[in-house]
Formats: structure tokens, sequence, C-alpha cells
């Protein structure tokens, strides 16, 4: 059934409607002030709010005017006891479903709630239907990797097995990830991803179980993490050869046991999600190197799915073309319908280092800005480079050799390289490099420690 929130600073009249809310089998929550219900909504599911007018700290129009900005597809019923038409007229204006003047009829309120509550399940069955229309694309292509692909997803979507999806950036798995969850029984829920990689090691704890109300500096309220917001659904953990060893192992024992505790809180809450992980980075020298568990490797990768890069699939170059041109012509008032056959060919032939993602990106761009019906092989080379070297990318010497590094990490490392050149450049004297590092010498004493620099006498 669905969840209620009553809003409203007496006691009594959250006691009332809290007991015939629970009697019809709602799921009632309640506050006092629009302060907390609002705190409310950031930590639970909430499909209806009564709200009452007349609040301390905030006003229930201005409470109902954030619910409707933050939350639209939620459903509010004002109440007031001193309640007025231009009063009544402004709550509906600004999105309200209904207002009722205290003291309250019952029957009516559980009629208005009946009706919220079947409103707010069509606009949310709406907001999917959308989204799955949007996310309707599938893999393109008949080459064999793509045709192995396809095979391993209608065999595995209708199953909760976790999935561990390989592959260079621009590939595709986020589409992979997505169609499982497209043909999966969970389909109707929600599909939650997560960007291991964007998020600050200090924060993905958080991001994924959620947070208490002053469980950290900056937590001002409480807040639901991933896990919760994918409960029933998917939840797509992509890079997640990034996460930090200690989210990795909190992680696996969310995994193994579907339940967790917010940070800063001590209730366990259980959960049921199912778990699609990617990662673009080579998973077993990320294990040989002590960056992840081999424990949570064997948890996620009970379906082993690898999407190759453009360049192992140039057969399907051609097919993804066209159907991002008609995607195109969808969107876009554009001229072109078509490439030239020598135009085709040099794309086959083009590395394609950015993989789909690239192609995609060059075909918006060269529709867009050509005024061709059939683009040219010289327009292309034009949008594209005219060589292959123009397009690669030129990597600095220096800038290579942090490539692999997290930023700490790379900050460290050029960092200790620029003190042993500055010691040798001044033979080791500890006052003269540190003059021409800017720093005290006391400065320079401390990270000769931190970096363990043997000095040459």
């Amino acid at each position: 059934m669905a969840n209620i929130l009553v809003i409203d600073d007496e006691p009594g009249i959250r006691s009332v409607l809290r007991d015939i809310f629970e009697d019809e089998s709602y799921n009632v929550f309640d506050a006092g002030d629009g302060i907390r219900g609002l705190e409310m909504l950031e930590s639970e599911i909430i499909h209806l709010v009564v709200l009452d007018v007349w609040l301390p700290n905030i006003g229930g129009i201005d409470v109902l005017k954030k619910i409707k900005e933050d939350y639209p597809e939620i459903e509010v019923i004002i109440i007031s006891g001193h309640a007025n038409i231009d009063l009544a007229v402004k709550a509906v204006k600004l999105g309200a479903f209904d207002f009722l003047e205290k003291p309250l009829s019952l029957d009516k309120i559980l009629t208005l709630a009946r009706n919220a509550t079947a409103m707010n399940a069509l606009k949310t069955e709406n907001k999917k239907l959308k989204s799955s229309v949007i996310s309707e694309e599938t893999m393109i292509g008949e080459s064999e990797p793509i045709r192995l692909i396809k095979q391993t997803i209608n065999q595995s979507a209708g199953s909760d097995a976790k999935i561990l999806i390989t592959g260079d950036n621009g590939t595709g798995k986020e589409l992979v990830a997505r169609d499982i969850h497209r043909k999966s029984q969970r389909n109707t829920k929600p599909f939650i991803e997560v960007n291991c990689a964007a998020i600050p090691d200090t924060l993905i704890e958080s991001e994924l179980f959620g947070h208490e109300k002053g469980a950290f500096t900056g937590a001002l309220s409480q807040r639901r993490g991933k896990f919760e917001s994918a409960d029933g659904g998917t939840l797509f953990l992509d890079e997640v050869a990034d996460m930090s060893l200690s989210a990795q192992a909190k992680v696996l024992r969310v995994i193994q046991e579907m339940r967790f505790e917010r940070v800063g809180s001590e209730e366990t809450r259980k959960v049921d999600v199912r778990i699609i992980a990617a990662t673009n980075k080579d998973i077993h020298q990320e294990i040989a190197d002590g960056n992840f568990r081999e424990d949570l490797y064997f948890r996620l990768n009970v379906v082993p799915i690898h999407v190759p890069p453009l360049s192992d699939r140039r057969g399907d170059i051609p097919l993804l073309i066209e159907y991002f041109i008609q995607e195109m012509h969808k969107t876009e008032n554009i001229t072109a319908s078509e490439f030239s056959p020598e135009a085709i060919d040099m794309l086959i032939d083009y590395s394609w280092p950015g993989n789909v993602r690239e192609l995609k990106n060059f075909i918006e761009r060269v529709t867009i800005m050509s005024e061709e019906d059939v683009i040219s092989v010289e327009t292309a080379s034009k949008f594209l480079g005219s060589s292959e070297e123009k397009q690669e990318k030129i990597i600095n010497p220096l800038i290579e050799k942090f490539s692999d590094m997290k930023l700490s990490e790379a900050r460290d490392e050029f960092e200790r390289m620029l003190l042993l050149q500055k010691l040798e450049e001044n033979e080791y004297n500890i006052t003269r490099a540190a003059q021409s590092l800017g720093i005290y010498p006391s400065n320079l004493h401390g990270k000769i420690k931190k970096f363990d620099i043997e000095i040459k006498k």
C-alpha cells in the first residue's frame, strides 16, 4: 500500500489521521513541522502528503512549493482550520491535489487519499514508461561478439544473478546493464546507477547506504542511499573497481546479506536489489595489485559479459551509423540521410579510440553541421580529421607516467620527483633546496621523511 506523510503541528490531528489511514492499510509517517516533514521526504518513499497550512518555522504553502519543486509526482492534500477561498485557490494553483477545512470529514479525507494515491501511481507508471521508451536502445550490431552478448543478456535477464560487465570506455557497458534490467522481472522497479569513480572515497558509503542527520559534517538531514532507492529493482555499480577497499568490504557484506546500516545509524535495513557491476579496468590486474578484493570479484562475476571495442567489430559500423542518423532525424531538423560509400569505408578503417560513444558524437556533429544530403568522404574527413594521426591523443610523456594513478597517488609521486630533482640540483643542501622550492627548511625535512628520501652526503 501507499506511504502517507502527515505534516501537522497538532498531535491530536496526527494521531487521528494515523489511526484512520492505518485502518485502511496505508503506511503512515508524521511530522510536527514543515522542516521535519521535508527531511522525511529525503529519507522515505512517500506517495501522499497531508499538509496543514499553519505550521511553525516554515508555512504550509512554502512546504507545498518545495514538495512540488523537488517531488512533483507526490500528491499533496492541504488542510486548514482557518480556510478561505483565496488560500484554497492559491494552494490548488501551486499543485495541491485538494483543499480540506478542519474539522475534517473522515470519509472525505479517505476518499481523497484513495484518489490521490491512485493519481501518484499513475504518474509513477507514466514516468517509468517514458523512461523505458527513452532507454529502449539495445546493442546495435550483427557481429559475433554482439550476438554472444545479446544471447547472454537474454539467458541471464530473467534471473537475479549478479553480472560483471567489462570493457573500455564508450563501448556500451551501461547500455548492456539497462537492457538486462528492461528484460528482467524487475523492469517496473527502479534502475539506479552509481558512478563509483565520480564519488570521493569519503562520500561513497553515504552515497550507497545513506546517512542520518549529523552523521558527519554537512549531513544536515537524513538521506536514503542508492541501495534503498533501488529496492525491488536493479543497482548498477559503474566503475566498481574505483571503490576504496573499505567501501568494497561493506558492499560485499550487503551483497551477501542484503541488509545494511545508514552512516551514523545502528538500525539495520533490509533491501531486495539485483546487482550489476561494470569496470573499464583489468580486474585481474587490480586484484593482483591489491586494489580490488578477490572475494568481491567472485561475488559479482556470476555472469561475466565483456563488451569489445568498436575496432574489434568493424562490420557493425555501417549499422551503427544508420541507427544514429535515424535517431537524429527524430530529434533534430537535419538534412543528411546517409553517408557515401567512400565515407563509410573511411569510417570503417578509422580506429575509434573512443568506441561507440565517439562514433555517436561524430554522427551528431557531422549531420548537424553538414548541408549535404549524402555526406561525402571529404566532409566526413573534415569533421573526423584528415588522418588517424590527427585524431589520436598525443599524451605528454610526463602525464603518461601518472595516467594510471589516482589523483592523490599522482600528486605524491610528482612531489617526490620534484623534491629529488631540487635536492640533486642543490647537492642535497637542505637550506638551498628549500629556498628553490619556496618552502621552509623544516617543511622540507618533513617531506623528506614522508617520502623516505635518502639524503646523499
